[in-house]
This record gives structure tokens, sequence and C-alpha cells, in this order.
């Protein structure tokens, strides 16, 4: 489906224009085409293919919404794919942006549901200084705008492992504790596989051999790389805590155990010496004075009352109780 199809001149916005009207801007100097696309299906990306002479290798990747973040050159052509995270309602959406480039146009593909690049365009028109950069600042502001979304998603990881490390050391919390733990390890794994490949392709775009279309924007890109560092630093830094956590966690759920074996092992002991009592005195000998004896049976309950009692003691003074 197409949600925008604009014409731009020196930075500055010319008209929305109809799909059939696109050939009329290409190659004119100082104008482009910026088409935006949401969920199109093959026949619609076969009939821009044809249009822009899109690779059909870049076509195929562009439909396909699992495809690692990278950057590719086609000739004059750049090809990017993004990935959009966001959080909503605690969990992670993630969605996928296909972004190619030419002289004269951008086509970005969105798939998958997620919050749209309306403020983008805006944001781009209201700089026409920098817009007469043409696709490669279009290509900046949409990955600056990604990465940026990625932010909110930092902090909503870091409140969810202080809240975590908050409820750990709460008695008969641990299993809810360690299901909340390995939740978010694999949030933070899918938000560093999106982060990470895609500081790879931004550095394509201002180190080295940088393509035609962005050595007039590769300080742009230099600063999204340098976002992108430091969102990689805190993801990581996430994940090492998130797995401390995981073995602080465990060691409690080894501590509490261990304490439940004393408890069951001190009252073991304390009803053990009563029993050993208990089948002392229910031999059946035919020659154990202390049974004819009239004050026997309540010195037995007293030995055996007495022994538990100092064992308790014991025990309670030892922490085992």
């Amino acid at each position: 489906m197409i949600i925008n199809c604009v014409a731009y001149e020196k930075g500055h916005r010319l008209q929305d224009i109809q799909s059939d009207e696109i050939g009329d801007y290409l190659g004119q100097p100082d104008r482009f085409v910026w088409v935006a696309l949401h969920e199109p299906d093959a026949q619609e990306m076969a009939r821009f293919q044809a249009v822009f002479g899109l690779h059909e290798l870049a076509v195929e990747d562009a439909l396909n919404g699992h495809q690692r973040p990278k950057f590719e050159e086609y000739g004059e052509s750049l090809f990017v794919i993004m990935h959009m995270v966001t959080m909503r309602d605690d969990q992670l959406e993630t969605g996928q942006v296909a972004v190619f480039a030419g002289p004269g146009y951008v086509l970005s593909v969105r798939l998958h549901p997620g919050r749209g690049f309306t403020e983008v365009r805006q944001r781009c028109e209201h700089e026409p200084k920098l817009l007469r950069h043409g696709p490669a600042f279009v290509i900046y502001a949409l990955m600056d705008t990604i990465v940026d979304r990625y932010f909110p998603v930092v902090e909503a990881l870091q409140a969810e492992l202080e809240s975590i490390e908050d409820q750990i050391f709460i008695r008969g919390s641990a299993r809810r504790s360690l299901e909340r733990l390995y939740q978010l390890k694999r949030q933070t794994m899918r938000l560093k596989h999106a982060a990470m490949p895609l500081g790879e392709a931004a550095s394509h775009l201002f180190g080295g051999r940088v393509p035609a279309l962005c050595r007039k924007t590769r300080e742009y890109f230099r600063d999204v790389y340098d976002h992108l560092n430091r969102i990689e630093s805190a993801v990581d830094t996430i994940r090492e805590m998130t797995i401390t956590a995981i073995q602080v966690n465990l060691s409690m759920v080894a501590i509490d155990e261990g304490e439940v074996h004393k408890r069951l092992a001190a009252w073991a002991a304390i009803f053990a010496v009563a029993t050993i009592l208990a089948g002392i005195w229910g031999m059946n000998f035919a020659h154990m004075p202390e049974l004819d004896w009239r004050l026997g049976y309540p010195l037995a309950l007293l030995m055996m009352g007495s022994a538990c009692g100092w064992l308790y003691w014991r025990f309670r003074r030892a922490g085992w109780l």
C-alpha cells in the first residue's frame, strides 16, 4: 500500500504525485521522488522495481520480513535494511524497514505493524537545506529516527531489571523472578540483534570507501553510529547484569533449599532421640527393672522431653530452627 509519493526539488516539496508520474521526475537535476510503502504485495513491488530499476535480490529481501539489518550497493544504488524495535505492554514488537535509494529516488518499504514515519518526512521538509542533499539525507533521517526509538526500549529494559532486582531477595519470589529474568534476557538479545548489525551498516556510510550518494552526509551517519555504540554498550551492560541476577537468583533458591533441609534435619534429629528412647523401653526383655518402678513412666517422659527440648534449644541457637 502506498503511504506517500512526493516529488522534491532543491530540498523543497513540489507536490504529491501518482505512481505513474514518477518517470517524469527521474533524471532531472536537483529533483528526487520519495515513495513510502507499507506491506506491499509482490505485484506492487514489481511495479516499482521496473520504475526505479531495482535489483531483484534486493526486492526479494525487502519482501521477506526476516532479514538481518544490512547495507548493500547495487551500482549507484543503495539498499539498507533496518529493524524497528518498540516496547508495547511490556512486550517487544519488531518490524522491518527496507530503503532503496539512488540518483533521483528513495523508496522505503515498511513491514509488520509499528509506528510510521510521518514525523520523519515532516522533519526533512522543515530542513530544506539538508534535504537538498537528496536521497542520502532521507536515509539518514529514517535511520536516525529508528535508532532514537531504541533508547526508550533500553530505558524500559533497565527499569525492568531494577524492578526484578528489588524482588530477588523476597522469600517465595524466586520462580517468578527467574521467569522475568529470562524474558528480559531474550528481549535484550532481540534489541542487540537489531542494533549491532545496523551499526556495521552505518559504518560503511561514513568510513572507508563511502558510496558517492552519501559523501556529503557522512558526518550525519557518523552521529548515528555513535548513538548505536551507546545503545550497544547499554545493552551489553543490561545483559551482563541480567546474567548476574540469574546467578544470584539461583543462589537464593539453593540457599532456601538448604534452609529447608536444615529444618528437616533438625526435626528429624529431635524425633530420633524420642524414638530411640521409646524403642529401648519397648523391647520385650524379661528383666527390665525400671518397667516395674512406679516412677518409671513419668521419668521416661521427662527424659524424652528434656532431650528433645535441649536439642531444640541447640538447633534454635545455631539458626537451624
